[in-house]
Order: C-alpha cells, then structure tokens, then sequence
C-alpha cells in the first residue's frame, strides 16, 4: 500500500504501475469493460456531504444537490463527513435512494480503501481535491470531482500526470460543458458565426466580505482539524447573521471559498465555470495565456508577497478586472462589474450566454441560416448530448474521456490561479503555457504550488 501522508511524484514516476496494482489488486486494463459490483451497476463513494451534494443536509424541505442524479447510474455505497451531523443526514438521504444503508465514516481512507467502490465523487472543500482524487486514481478508483479541481496550478499538473498514467475515468463538475445554450455558444463560434474572436469578457461577480471574525470553538460535531487536512493549521471563526446561504461568517463549511488557503474566491467558484467556457470556446484548451494583468484587484485585506497580513477578515479579491493575453493576440477580461456569464467578440459579431440565455445577432440569424445536424455533437466530443453526470457514466462505460476532462480543465482553472496569483502580488504576470512556468517573477512562480501542512502532503 501506497504511503497516503505524503505522495511524491518521483514515488509515483518510479513505481506507479506496482503501486496502483498493489493498492486494487488488479490493473486498469482488467477494469476496462465491467465494473467490481455484482450487478454491473457501478458503486459510489461520496466524500463530503454539504450543499452542493444535497442541500437536505441543511434545510431538510430543499430540492437541490447533485447527489440525487448519482443513483440513477450506479449504487451510493459510502458517504463520508467530517462533521457529523451532515454525515448522519447524508446516511438517511441516500436510504431513501436505495433500500441498503451505506458505509458511513469520518475518515475518507476508509472510502479509498474498499476495493468494492468503484467510483468516488469528491464534494469536499477545494484544498482537499487533489490529495482525494490522486489517492482515489491510485487506488484504481473512477473520479467526478467537484469544481474547482485544484487549489493551486501545481496540482493541477499532478492530477493530470496520475490521470493519464492509471487511465481512470476523470470528470471535472463543470455542468455548463453540458449544458445546451454553452454548447451552441460553442459550435456557432467553431462554425465561424462570429467570424475571427478577438476578444472574451467573463463577469463572474464579486467575492463577500465579511465583518472582523473572533476565533471560536468548533461545532462539537465538526471535526476541525481533519477538515483544514493539507491546510495551513488555523483556528475556526465564525460569526452568525450574515445574509447568505449558511447565515453566518465563517471559514468552514460553505464559506471556505472566500479565503485563500482554502480556494481562490470568485476567481476560481465561478472562474471555473466561465472561463472553462470561455477557454473552450477560444480553442485554448491545450495552452494558455502569455501574460496575465492585474488592472484592477482589490482585497479586504492587505497583503504583503502575495500573503493577506491577517487571518480575521474574508481575504480573496472583491473587485477585480484581469486581462489574458495569449499568444496570437486574443484576450480573455476576467471582471467582477459586469453581468454574470461570458460575452465572445469577434469579427462578424458578438453573442452572450449565461446560465439563463443566449443572445446577440448571431444567434437570431439562426433562425434562416440553422448550425449543421450533428453540430452541437461534434462540439461534444462526438457524444449524443446529456446531462453532465449522465457523461460522466456513459465514459465511464466506454473507457474514455468526459467531456470536462482533466487536462482541459486544467487549462482552464490555470488562467484563473494566475488571475489569482496576478491579484494577490499586484503586477503582471509572464507565464509560458508550454512549460506550464511563470517567467522571471519568483515570488509568482512560488505560488504555483503552495505548502501543505506537515505530515499531509503531495509533494511536487
């Protein structure tokens, strides 16, 4: 068995073909059409069990999470929490999907190591992501995990190297690769509807702040020091009457993304959804941007070498405008003061899409002069369209690549981390997208990665 603490990259380049054989007891190739459940119906660990896997285990009368969309293709065996209210209520929500109790436990080694799993869908705090998902693939596991995959770009990097070497099936949570008006957006720019882009802009709003947080004693339920894990040590804040989904302020739980040792703020919430869009539709997908601005980044705290000077405010940027610059001259604005969604400029035009529409001249041309059949599935890799979990499991049968696959992706969420490493040192960046390196800034490049804590790493 693989050491879990600490995974290295020479560890894993030297051995990784004995390690993943010896930490499953088979290989991939033996994997590749069936899966280890009975009923060829594959089975799924969950790890963490907040909002975003069913917001139930907050507000018990909610219809939200996505969770609920697992069951159709597989069996939720497992589910694991550091706080145990939610795992309780997690254990009672999946009993009403299937009428076996799942596992239910603390420690998510506990999830890695039943060889019986098949599939673990990673719904943790972003600074866990990576340590999860590389120990998952190691263990001959299928991965969807949640967005943003990665805290820093270094560990973007390692995902993809453990990805293409075990040849897990990997889906990123980006849900707008599936969804229709982005893929139009899409296939009319790839069609060449709006002529050569010059130019993307993603509103992606403004981090919260939040008033000076006093330190407090965790909830007797949450286990704190599990859930900071490859995190900085800390100490719990938390304040109540906030005006948001949680009611309160806080750096556990939902709040998380608004402190950098945690996420990456708007940047990388909703930076990974748009500019993932954005990304793909410029066709970078495979490279990245030359240089990174900071024109405008405003934090609720100062900061000194890219460090927030202290650790009692909400510290990721409020009000921000990033400019991209790739290569051949197109540029990607990343903006908190401009509607939610992404606006594609080209030479015969512009369109808009969000969550809620796509508009612009272009699209109402469409009305006399349709896209091809099978325009939209060629976008889609090919794919009849679904739903992003329904990808996910129709890849997973077929042995390939989803549609929000790891090294796309990474693409992508590193546009945002430099946006975010641009913002906190307050100068531009030069970044050599082939070599994946910043140019001629050592305090940039040493935010590429950043420390874990002792004993809980994934060495680079």
């Amino acid at each position: 068995m693989f050491n879990r603490n600490v995974i290295t990259r020479r560890g894993f380049l030297a051995g990784s073909a004995s390690v993943l054989a010896a930490s499953t007891g088979i290989r991939r190739s033996e994997q590749a059409f069936g899966f280890q459940s009975p009923n060829d119906r594959p089975t799924i660990g969950v790890i963490g069990c907040g909002l975003r896997w069913d917001k139930r285990v907050m507000v018990p009368t909610a219809n939200y999470g996505l969770g609920k969309q697992f069951p159709r293709f597989g069996d939720v065996v497992a589910v694991c929490d550091v706080d145990q209210e939610r795992l309780a209520r997690a254990g009672e929500i999946v009993k009403e999907w299937s009428s076996a109790p799942p596992m239910q436990c603390g420690d998510y080694r506990k999830v890695i190591d039943d060889k019986s799993i098949d599939v673990v869908h990673i719904v943790t705090p972003d600074h866990w992501h990576a340590k999860i998902a590389v120990e998952a693939m190691l263990s001959g596991k299928d991965v969807y995990c949640e967005k943003p995959m990665t805290l820093t770009i270094g560990e973007g990097q390692l995902i993809r190297e453990v990805q293409q070497k075990t040849g897990s099936v990997f889906q990123v949570g980006t849900q707008q690769r599936s969804t229709g008006q982005f893929i139009k957006a899409v296939a009319m720019i790839r069609d060449g509807r709006l002529g050569t882009i010059k130019k993307v802009v993603c509103g992606i709003d403004s981090s919260p702040e939040s008033p000076r947080l006093e330190q407090a004693a965790p909830p007797a339920h949450l286990d704190w020091d599990r859930w900071l894990g490859p995190a900085p040590k800390s100490e719990y804040r938390y304040q109540s009457g906030a005006n948001n989904i949680m009611k309160e302020w806080s750096n556990g739980h939902y709040e998380f993304r608004w402190w950098y040792d945690f996420s990456g703020g708007k940047l990388t919430d909703w930076g990974a959804h748009h500019v993932d869009i954005a990304t793909w539709g410029m066709g970078k997908t495979e490279t990245g941007p030359v240089k990174v601005d900071p024109v405008l980044a405003e934090h609720p705290v100062e900061f000194k070498d890219g460090q927030p000077v202290r650790d009692d405010f909400y510290n990721t940027a409020t009000r921000f405008l990033i400019n991209a610059t790739y290569a051949d001259g197109m540029e990607l604005a990343i903006r908190h003061d401009t509607d939610n969604g992404i606006l594609f400029e080209g030479t015969e035009g512009r369109i808009f899409v969000n969550r809620g529409r796509l508009s612009g001249k272009p699209v109402e041309d469409l009305r006399s002069r349709p896209l091809a059949e099978g325009a939209l599935e060629e976008v889609y890799k090919g794919q009849p369209l679904t739903d992003h979990v329904g990808n996910f499991f129709s890849a997973l049968s077929e042995r390939r690549d989803p549609i929000s696959d790891v090294s796309s992706h990474h693409r992508a969420l590193t546009t945002c981390h430099l946006a975010g490493i641009a913002a906190r040192l307050g100068e531009p960046i030069s970044w050599d997208p082939e070599n994946e390196r910043v140019l001629d800034n050592p305090a940039a490049q040493a935010l590429v990665n950043r420390p874990k804590r002792a004993g809980i790493t994934i060495e680079l």
